[in-house]
Parts: structure tokens; C-alpha cells; sequence
């Protein structure tokens, strides 16, 4: 993080510490670099967070390991989903979903057919609000149709904006860690996935020295 060691230059205990840890998930061998910059791209650029400068920054990096643009939108159309979890989070408090009807069956089987599984979490969802489930499952499933990205990926970044500090859905984290050991992920695979979630801590001095900086070198007037 090239922007965060110029701007702790003057600190150089803090500067080793942030850079140890930023070099953690970089030099994680379960991953190649593509995926990785793709990994911290949805982290960035998921509702929860939306980090312009880490945006730009795997963007351009996933570039030059060779991700295609085809890639990068779908990486950036899986972290949208998350904004879903208001409603998976939500239907389930309020009570007696309605009955099953014939449109509820065939949005699940469809949801089942175009996205690989089926979790009893989307129940609720799917119930009490299924015209949100089927405009869901139409925006969700255009990644899995395409296949830019091989399945195990796809999930990998589903766990990786699950897990994030800015939304930390342990549910879903669940429900992809499962879906990516069944795409194959090894368990060092999904580590350093949660390696790379965990680096947005850095972002706090990133954002905010830069702040500080400004401040002291122009105080207020009394």
C-alpha cells in the first residue's frame, strides 16, 4: 500500500507494523495474485464499504495480473448482492410467512437451478416477498450464468464481503464457506480469503492521517 507508507514515513514503528500486516495475505501462497486483487476488490467495493482509492487500486491491479474486464465486472457484481442481507436478515422476524404457492415453488427450484444451492435462510425471503426474490434472483444469477469466474472464486468473495469488519454476516459466511469446499477450496484457501478481509483495518489511517495532516497544518482561526 504504497499511499499508507508515504503517509507514515515519519512513523516508522507503525509503518513496519501496517506493513506487515498488509504483506500477510500478499504473500499467502493459496492464491494467485489475480485472485487475490479480486478478492480485496469486492471487499472494497461492497455496499458496506464503497473505498474508492481500494477500488482503483485492485482494479488496476487485477488488470496487470491479467483479469479481463469480464472478470472485474462480475467480481463487482457479486459484492452487490450483499445488499440482499437486508431482507434475509429481516424476513425471518416477522411471523407467519404465507403458504407456499406455485410461483414460490418454481422460484425456488429456479434459484436452485441458476445458483447451485438452496439454504432454508432464502425461505423467508422467498415468502414474504417474492417479487423481491425473483428480481433478486435475476440480478444474482447473471454472474453464474456467464461464468467469468469459476465457481470457487465466486464464492471465495462471497466469503470474503461476509466476513469484512464493515458487515460480518456470520450466516452467510456459513452458507458460502460450505458452498466454496464444495467448489473445492482447501481450508488454506478460505484462510487467506479472510486474510485479505482482514486488511481493511488499514484503511482507517489511510483515510483518516491524510485528515489529521490536513488539520494541523491549517488550525482553524480563533
Amino acid at each position: 500500500m504504497k499511499p499508507l507508507r508515504e503517509l507514515l514515513a515519519s512513523d516508522p514503528e507503525l509503518l513496519d507494523a501496517c506493513t506487515a500486516l498488509a504483506d500477510v495475505p500478499a504473500n499467502h501462497a493459496a492464491l494467485d495474485p489475480k485472485t487475490q486483487e479480486l478478492i480485496a476488490l469486492a471487499v472494497n467495493a461492497a455496499p458496506t464499504h464503497l473505498h474508492t482509492p481500494g477500488i482503483r487500486r485492485h482494479i488496476r491491479a487485477a488488470l496487470a495480473h491479467g483479469a479481463t474486464r469480464e472478470e472485474v465486472m462480475e467480481t463487482l457484481q457479486l459484492a452487490a448482492t450483499l445488499g440482499i442481507h437486508a431482507a434475509s436478515t429481516g424476513f425471518p422476524l416477522l411471523d407467519d410467512p404465507p403458504e407456499p404457492t406455485e410461483e414460490t415453488e418454481r422460484l425456488r427450484a429456479e434459484f436452485t437451478r441458476r445458483r447451485g444451492y438452496w439454504d432454508p435462510s432464502w425461505e423467508d425471503v422467498l415468502r414474504h416477498a417474492p417479487v423481491l426474490f425473483a428480481a433478486y434472483l435475476r440480478f444474482s444469477a447473471i454472474p453464474w450464468d456467464r461464468n467469468a469466474l469459476p465457481p470457487k472464486t465466486k464464492e471465495l468473495i462471497y466469503i470474503a464481503i461476509d466476513a469484512s469488519a464493515t458487515h460480518m454476516f456470520t450466516e452467510g459466511l456459513k452458507v458460502h464457506m460450505t458452498n466454496a469446499k464444495n467448489h473445492g477450496a482447501t481450508p488454506s484457501e478460505i484462510a487467506a480469503t479472510l486474510e485479505i478481509a482482514s486488511t481493511i483495518v488499514l484503511q482507517t489511517l489511510e483515510v483518516a492521517v491524510p485528515i489529521l495532516q490536513e488539520e494541523l497544518n491549517n488550525p482553524p482561526l480563533k
